[in-house]
């Protein structure tokens, strides 16, 4: 059974940073493409970022030179570092697998 699990949100002022985890179970993790994507209160689910086996990674324009995707193969676990966070960053963020499996979400809240 492949599971996802999401932590690391919380609340940030505006030009802080967080990081996001994603620890993946019941499956090869290092084979398998991972993203993340989030969702906005009112708006469609949207990419963030993607990151293949191999290490290739894209962007969504609206976080390119702030956010980064990277995984660590070795513990089953994706990331997104976030820096120089903006108010319309806040969304549950989703990561997932293949697009086909999902974790359940993480609140990323940017306010002062």
């Amino acid at each position: 059974q492949v599971q996802l699990v999401e932590s690391g949100g919380g609340l940030v002022q505006p030009g802080g940073s967080l990081t996001l985890s994603c620890a993946v179970s019941g499956t090869i993790f290092r084979v398998n493409p991972m993203g993340w994507y989030r969702q906005a209160p009112g708006k469609q689910r949207e990419l963030v970022a993607l990151i293949s086996g191999g290490g290739l990674t894209t962007y969504a324009d609206s976080v390119k030179g702030r956010f980064t995707i990277s995984r660590d193969n070795a513990k089953n676990t994706l990331y997104l570092q976030m820096n120089s966070l903006k108010t319309e960053d806040t969304a549950v963020y989703y990561c997932t697998l293949r697009s086909v499996y999902w974790g359940q979400g993480t609140q990323v809240t940017v306010s002062s």
